[in-house]
């Protein structure tokens, strides 16, 4: 990147959001608590090649708007999460900001002289790298505080996605089922239909795992043994689908009665790593969502709370 392109934006910057004789300015204020031009200046340093990369001056300065009106945002935040910890009694010290890189360091097999060499690569001097850590510290223990209680994920979502992984990798699944029918005559009026649907139910009702294949056999029904996604017409399937091992379908139309299904176990194919070996990192990977969101409706809470004026 041409320094002098990148100078030029920093002073077209400067002139478009300061004006050429203001030094220092508030560019936005969060309970009475202010946020500089300089603050935002130094947080868009990193982005100004980009910016600078801009085919003409006029997406040049639409660009820059853009990065100021995003990084305020960010800042704004920032400046509420501070807000939070300080009320809060949250706070980062210095060995925790020590152990944190420390821990990545040591997950990244680096010396210590590679790690600041890395640093280096970034732009960043230790000093630098430590400011944004600890902030990024702070933001964390405060989610963790706040917005970690907001979160459940259980073992039945973790299985579900799981499955829907394996379907997209083009694993089928397989499910070893038992089930009886209430028949329905061809032609049945449609009193005749309701007779059987509450037949069914009534069936239903009564019906536990110890004694569904004696009451199938007793029917005419019994194990279909392994049938795989797909095997079934679609509207069976899908009351088979969000049954886990050891449940009991509620009654299912088909072309020629009421279905009840049993299942037994269910898998994904053998060409697909386990549920075991995966769910760890299917439970982490739900978490992290479920986290990102619950801190973007945390945030936005937060701003509707607070005193926020932009004057940028």
């Amino acid at each position: 990147m041409n320094r002098l392109a990148v100078t030029a934006v920093v002073l077209a910057l400067t002139a478009a959001s300061a004006g050429a004789d203001v030094v220092e300015r508030v560019v936005a204020t969060v309970n009475n608590d202010a946020i500089f031009l300089s603050d935002l200046r130094k947080r868009a340093v990193p982005f100004l090649p980009q910016v600078a990369d801009a085919p003409t001056e006029t997406e040049r300065m639409s660009r820059l708007k853009e990065l100021y009106d995003e990084l305020l945002t960010y800042l704004i935040d920032e400046k509420l999460i501070r807000q939070i910890a300080s009320g809060s009694g949250i706070r980062v010290t210095d060995a925790d900001v020590d152990m944190a890189i420390e821990n990545l360091r040591t997950q990244n097999n680096l010396t210590t002289e590679q790690f600041n060499q890395a640093l280096a690569q970034q732009g960043l001097t230790m000093a630098q790298y430590r400011r944004d850590l600890k902030r990024q510290l702070v933001r964390l223990k405060v989610m963790n505080e706040r917005v970690r209680s907001r979160v459940n994920v259980t073992e039945e979502e973790v299985r579900v996605r799981y499955e829907e992984r394996a379907r997209e990798e083009g694993s089928a699944l397989r499910f070893r089922v038992s089930h009886l029918m209430v028949p329905i005559r061809a032609g049945s009026s449609a009193i005749s239909v309701a007779a059987a649907r509450q037949e069914a139910q009534a069936l239903r009702a009564e019906l536990t795992p110890d004694s569904f294949n004696e009451r199938a056999a007793e029917l005419g029904g019994g194990e279909l043994g392994w049938i795989e996604q797909g095997d079934l017409p679609e509207d069976l399937e899908s009351a088979l689908l969000p049954l886990t091992a050891g449940e009991i379908s509620q009654p299912a139309r088909g072309d020629s009665g009421f279905h009840i299904f049993y299942l037994q176990e269910r898998e994904v194919g053998s060409d697909f790593p386990s549920y075991e070996e995966m769910k760890q990192e299917l439970y982490r990977e739900m978490l992290d969502a479920a986290m990102s969101r619950q801190e973007k409706v945390f945030l936005d809470e937060m701003r509707r709370k607070a005193v926020i004026n932009r004057m940028l």
